[in-house]
């Protein structure tokens, strides 16, 4: 079969776009046959007339050489199992890429904004995937004027570039444990120093289990997920949520090893998990009440966690800083995350803290030491 080209293209708008999505008629009409069940309505889903919608379907399967509908008369129009694999690797593929999506149209938008008027500062920061922070990164250009070059990592891996000197500021999360956790101090104790680094409150999050849509095998826990064993997407190893993953995984008592991991399946970011469930290859994955929203999937809350961004002590003095914690403090903050399930806003969002005052089991090790004499 003839190999079939793929050709990508941008544009520039009088109107702003908003996060990353890129529009394709053929994933368009596949989708709405999908959610609809009917070439009509469909049709009418997307603004298109019958005949209209009917002659695309004819030129798309001329063009990938594949039946995309099974249709008779009277009866629900089915996508093929061509068009299904077609629609849901997209999507996946989407998924994966949205964050560098978003990343390439945000650097473009500097670009012709430095060429129209070079007064915008830029702040380069690596931070852990997060929905929040491409809002954030909008609303600190428009109220701001500060272009925030938004680059997506692992928690630890975007400390470690902070660390390297690649960023002037990281983001990162970490659930709200009280007495914390070994786990989340050995990881972050080498890469951050109180004293040295000052975090910024940013967002305060929802994780859990993303499920099929009405949760069909009843999951609440991973010790749920690992009894029946459910299909499981997992993170990358690096992220923050893989790190949240070990910590469950240790709190329900479960073995390495215990959860059935969807075979050369580990994503980046919280959408493209959300992807693989609404795919039906997996049946649950650990990640955010707004990936999960935004699939139309289910949804089991497991802990909360806060968000921050950090930066060395030097560098809270920086204009783009100053203007990075302008636009947290701002009071369109807690507006723009009103609309994203599951997200509130930090208790004091552009506040400076301290490593110890943010993360009260700071001093983990002391405090087991401490007990250990006492317990002699």
């Amino acid at each position: 079969m003839r190999t079939r080209g793929v050709h990508l293209q941008y544009s520039f708008e009088s109107r702003d776009q908003r996060g990353a999505a890129l529009q394709n008629p053929l994933f368009d009409l596949l989708g709405a046959i999908h959610e609809h069940g009917s070439i009509q309505h469909a049709a009418r889903a997307t603004g298109a007339s019958y005949r209209h919608v009917w002659g695309s379907l004819k030129h798309w399967e001329t063009v990938l050489g594949q039946p995309l509908v099974h249709w008779n008369r009277g009866q629900p129009a089915r996508l093929t199992p061509f068009a299904e694999r077609l629609l849901w690797a997209e999507a996946r593929a989407r998924a994966r890429l949205t964050p560098h999506i978003e990343a390439l149209r945000a650097e473009l938008e500097r670009v012709l904004g430095e060429a129209l008027d070079g007064s915008q500062q830029v702040l380069t920061v690596y931070a852990s995937h997060d929905l929040a922070l491409p809002l954030l990164r909008d609303h600190a250009s428009a109220t701001e004027r500060l272009h925030i070059d938004l680059r997506f990592a692992g928690s630890l891996d975007a400390l470690r570039a902070l660390a390297e000197g690649r960023c002037l500021v990281a983001g990162f999360h970490v659930p709200r444990l009280p007495e914390g956790h070994q786990l989340f101090a050995s990881a972050l104790k080498t890469l951050l120093k109180p004293g040295r680094h000052k975090l910024i409150g940013c967002s305060r999050r929802t994780q859990g289990l993303i499920v099929a849509a009405g949760n069909p095998l009843s999951l609440r826990d991973l010790a749920g997920v690992a009894a029946l064993k459910a299909r499981f997407v997992q993170r990358q190893p690096g992220s923050g949520t893989r790190l949240l993953c070990d910590y469950l995984m240790a709190r329900d008592d479960l073995s390495e090893g215990a959860l059935n991991a969807v075979a050369g399946t580990t994503e980046d970011s919280h959408n493209a998990v959300a992807a693989v469930v609404a795919s039906g290859d997996a049946d649950a994955g650990l990640g955010l009440e707004a990936a999960a929203a935004a699939y139309g999937l289910g949804f089991v809350p497991l802990i909360e966690e806060d968000y921050f961004l950090v930066c060395l002590k030097d560098a809270l003095d920086h204009p783009a800083v100053a203007k990075l914690r302008g636009a947290l403090a701002a009071r369109a903050w807690p507006s723009l995350l009103a609309d994203l399930p599951g997200y509130e806003p930090a208790d004091r969002p552009g506040e400076v803290l301290s490593l110890t005052r943010a993360l009260p089991w700071w001093h983990y090790r002391t405090a087991k030491r401490a007990r250990a004499v006492s317990g002699r």
